[in-house]
């Protein structure tokens, strides 16, 4: 098992090895919605389980719940007193960190209950037994790892329960549904769910990439707009999650904490990225589909060469960060500095040739 769960998350993430049907067998179940919550806004969380199993197939669970958005917070699967993180994670002296903690420890009930979330997980019971509603309890009521099994949180969720699919996961276990088949329906509700809360922002950050008609091949490329958390929530109204998702509540206050998330500054940079990229990449296509050799016609030969170790080092990028290019645009722009240094006076295609090749 391995303690360090953030380095292997990307593989864990992708083939979903880690069914999430264990936790219909146990009161947790009644608050798996309350827990894509905490685990969405990257809340401090401690999962206290009977066997290292147990609680390594649970923190994964979690971690996988809000996918397809990559969960950004460190997670330790199995967590011990022998990690170099003890000390910090057990203090008092300040907040804990957002990180989701696997532990079977009793030691533990006692050093982490100044934790705000802690889910205590009861041995997993056979696939006949229907679960019973246990509401959630307060934090000063843990205080051994023999507690009864549930969520201790003082936590108001932001969007009201679902009822609907806390009946679809009972009528399966009713029915003795097989775990693949019951493991696919929570999959596939968090997967919904998670999709409907991100899709309004994949739109509002998608239109802050810049016109295509306003890049030239003359200017350097346009800046994304900024990102307005205000612009953000106005555009909520017409186009929020409830086009997509039948669930009630505050939506606005859960993004509005999603937006101070380690979750969101993740995703927030890696669109980022992603959409300079895609600008880089169009500004070059612009380039190489511009008439190059008639503006140098028109320029003296300082800018010329200027222009020259410009497109050199546009092609270094292009293929040091692999932009999202056509497949003959870096051909072309080869061509196209061959072609400019070919117009250049003999002594400077030699210092051209000789400064990195073309």
């Amino acid at each position: 098992i391995h303690k360090r769960g953030h380095r292997h998350q990307g593989k864990q993430r992708n083939l979903l090895a880690y069914k999430i049907t264990h936790l219909c067998f146990c009161p947790i179940f009644f608050h798996v919605q309350m827990i894509w919550e905490l685990v969405l806004l990257g809340e401090p969380l401690v999962v206290m389980a009977p066997s290292p199993a147990e609680s390594s197939e649970t923190v994964l669970a979690l971690v996988c719940c809000v996918s397809p958005l990559k969960y950004c917070s460190d997670f330790r699967p199995y967590f011990t007193i022998h990690d170099s993180e003890f000390k910090e994670y057990t203090t008092r002296t300040q907040a804990p960190p957002s990180v989701i903690l696997g532990v079977t420890n009793p030691f533990f009930a006692k050093t982490l209950q100044h934790w705000p979330h802690i889910i205590r997980i009861g041995d997993m019971k056979p696939a006949g037994d229907i679960p019973k509603q246990v509401k959630v309890k307060k934090l000063k009521n843990l205080k051994t790892l023999d507690s009864k099994p549930g969520v201790y949180t003082s936590y108001k969720t932001f969007l009201s329960r679902d009822e609907e699919i806390i009946k679809q996961v009972q009528k399966g276990i009713q029915q003795k549904r097989p775990s693949e088949a019951q493991s696919a329906i929570l999959r596939r509700y968090f997967l919904e769910l998670t999709q409907s809360f991100i899709i309004p922002l994949e739109r509002y950050v998608a239109s802050l990439m810049p016109l295509q008609k306003s890049i030239s091949p003359w200017k350097s490329p346009p800046q994304l707009k900024p990102f307005s958390e205000e612009e953000f929530m106005k555009t909520l109204e017409k186009a929020g999650p409830q086009l997509t998702s039948r669930l009630k509540g505050d939506w606005i206050g859960l993004y509005r904490q999603f937006l101070k998330s380690p979750n969101f500054d993740g995703w927030f940079r890696s669109r980022w990225k992603e959409m300079t990229q895609k600008l880089e990449a169009l500004h070059l296509e612009a380039l190489c589909d511009a008439d190059l050799l008639i503006w140098i016609q028109k320029h003296t030969e300082v800018e010329v060469v200027d222009l020259v170790l410009k497109l050199k080092e546009k092609l270094v990028q292009a293929k040091q960060y692999c932009l999202p290019l056509k497949q003959d645009t870096l051909e072309k722009l080869q061509l196209h500095i061959e072609a400019i240094i070919c117009s250049l006076p003999e002594d400077l295609q030699s210092i051209l040739l000789k400064n990195g090749t073309t």
